[in-house]
């Protein structure tokens, strides 16, 4: 069932005060970087299924665990990348190998931005660094194959590989900060109390309430009507 934490919890900052949003925002703005928008990118996609995905998730003949076929009835239901992590308690990390895996196998549509399964890929760990932006275009399989052989035959091992990328000017410091701190953060889960964001309406409360009410005092009606039909049953043997 989805719960819809992220629409409720955005639906309950939005109601907050304008100063609040604007503390908010400001401390925000420390943390995240507006150019790079790659955790987004992926974060809002909502994958599709295919016929054969349907089929899966209506018959389960493959037998998959069920952290798959709960990613599945999410892609069926339109829910995003994000919404399906909260939904169903997983890392961004974890979300992301599945959706490669369903991807694989032909039960999710492939993307039409390939940025989508490239970022998949690295934060699932399909791709390593250098193999990530070889498939986002920014260097060659040829810079790439260089730049592992400079690594293992010049550079100190205690030097990350992304970090000789950088010293050859092969990408940016900026870059290779960003890449790391989305792999980073995709480890993390983040789970929204449900019983607190959003407050239930005071309207609605009060029914359950009065619903509430009505059946306890039906439940004391019906101990009272078997009480006296019992009453009634002692006299009628008596006679």
């Amino acid at each position: 069932m989805n719960r819809n934490f992220l629409e409720k919890f955005l639906e309950k900052v939005s109601e907050f005060p304008v100063w609040i949003k604007e503390i908010l925002y400001v401390y925000l703005a420390k943390d995240v970087d507006p150019d790079n928008n790659l955790s987004y990118v992926f974060a809002t996609y909502k994958p599709a299924l295919t016929y054969k995905g349907k089929c899966e998730l209506d018959y389960k003949k493959s037998s998959f665990d069920s952290n798959i076929y709960n990613i599945l009835e999410y892609c069926d239901k339109n829910a995003s990348i994000s919404e399906i992590a909260l939904n169903t308690f997983m890392s961004m990390e974890e979300v992301a190998g599945y959706f490669l895996f369903g991807v694989d196998e032909g039960y999710i549509q492939l993307p039409d931005n390939s940025q989508i399964l490239n970022i998949a890929g690295l934060l699932a760990g399909k791709f390593r660094v250098g193999e990530y932006f070889v498939q986002d275009g920014t260097i060659s399989d040829e810079q790439l194959d260089s730049a592992i052989v400079n690594y293992e035959h010049r550079t100190k091992k205690n030097k990350k590989f992304g970090q000789s990328l950088v010293e050859m000017g092969l990408i940016s410091q900026k870059q290779l900060d960003a890449i790391l701190s989305i792999k980073d953060e995709a480890k993390k889960r983040f789970i929204l109390d449900h019983n607190e964001i959003p407050k239930i309406n005071s309207q609605y409360a009060q029914k359950t309430y009065e619903y509430e009410k009505q059946i306890d005092d039906l439940k004391k009606e019906n101990e009272q009507l078997r009480k006296q039909l019992k009453q009634l049953l002692i006299l009628v043997r008596g006679k």
